[in-house]
């Protein structure tokens, strides 16, 4: 990964730009994440907003579409997010498993539009073992990520 640190893709998306489903760059998202956070007082997703994306620099990429409209691809990002953060003993285990499948809904709602069968089979058994109540906690964050895409 200290490879890709240096890379000119890492900075480009850390700091100006991502994709068309966000208006900014890595941390300036993260950043909008932790304060609407802040702002509505759910102190517990702090540090998942606070480490949600922070793998993205690490694997992004351009595909012929993605130079075409000059854009970057995030593949597995949240895996990597985890991969980063897993060792860190001041992160909770909830908090590391937010990280980990923050985005798992929309990754979900994604491959079934495109009939991916075998993604949707994959995350559905994903899914299928987490409980209730963190299932709603996804649930909530998508919507402060959300906020950040803004």
């Amino acid at each position: 990964m200290t490879k890709r640190f240096f890379s000119r893709i890492f900075w480009i998306t850390l700091f100006f730009k991502q994709n068309k489903y966000h208006k900014y760059g890595v941390l300036l998202h993260t950043l909008k994440v932790c304060y609407k956070v802040l702002k509505d007082g759910n102190y517990k997703y702090f540090n998942v907003a606070l480490f949600h994306d922070i793998g993205k620099p690490f694997v992004a990429y351009q595909d012929k579409e993605d130079i075409k409209m000059h854009e970057y691809s995030f593949t597995n990002h949240e895996e990597i997010s985890y991969y980063i953060i897993k060792n860190w003993f001041f992160l909770s285990n909830w908090t590391k498993n937010m990280v980990r499948y923050h985005y798992i809904i929309r990754d979900l709602q994604k491959a079934k539009e495109k009939n991916n069968l075998k993604k949707v089979k994959r995350l559905e058994k994903i899914w299928a073992k987490l409980d209730s109540n963190f299932k709603n906690d996804l649930k909530i964050f998508l919507k402060y990520d959300d906020f950040g895409k803004q």
